[in-house]
This record gives C-alpha cells, sequence and structure tokens, in this order.
C-alpha cells in the first residue's frame, strides 16, 4: 500500500501531476489548483491511501512537481 499527499494551498497549477498520473488527479476548474482524487483533507494536507498497482504513476508526478510538494510513500 501507499500513501499520496499533498498541501492543496501551496499548488500552483501547473498541471504536471495530472498529465503523469491522469487516473488519480484532476485540475479544478474552480481555483486551477490540483485536486487528488479521492484523498481526504486534515491539517491542509490531502491525503489517499492506494494500492501498489498505483505505485509507479504517482511517484512521476511528485517529481513532475515543479514546487515538489506531492509526497509519495509505502505503508
Amino acid at each position: 500500500m501507499i500513501i499520496v499527499s499533498f498541501p492543496r494551498s501551496k499548488c500552483i497549477g501547473c498541471n504536471y501531476c495530472v498529465e503523469a498520473a491522469p487516473q488519480r488527479w484532476v485540475m479544478s476548474k474552480k481555483d486551477g489548483k490540483s485536486n487528488l482524487i479521492g484523498a481526504k483533507e486534515k491539517g491542509g494536507f490531502f491525503t489517499v491511501k492506494l494500492h501498489d498497482d498505483e505505485l509507479l504513476p504517482n511517484p512521476k508526478a511528485a517529481n513532475a512537481c515543479p514546487v515538489k510538494i506531492i509526497q509519495v510513500r509505502e505503508h
């Protein structure tokens, strides 16, 4: 199992995470920032637990993020 989290308030809306992992990331039409699909918010961080089959695209999203706010870790 992996955990993906990010502080949405720090998102600059570059869209790189969506390009790297479109099954898990989407851009908000309201404010132009990324939304982590299925995530729950706690303390300003949006977090989701995923199965190992989503391990490959999410680190690509984290590496592509120019402000380096996406965290992917194995649990």
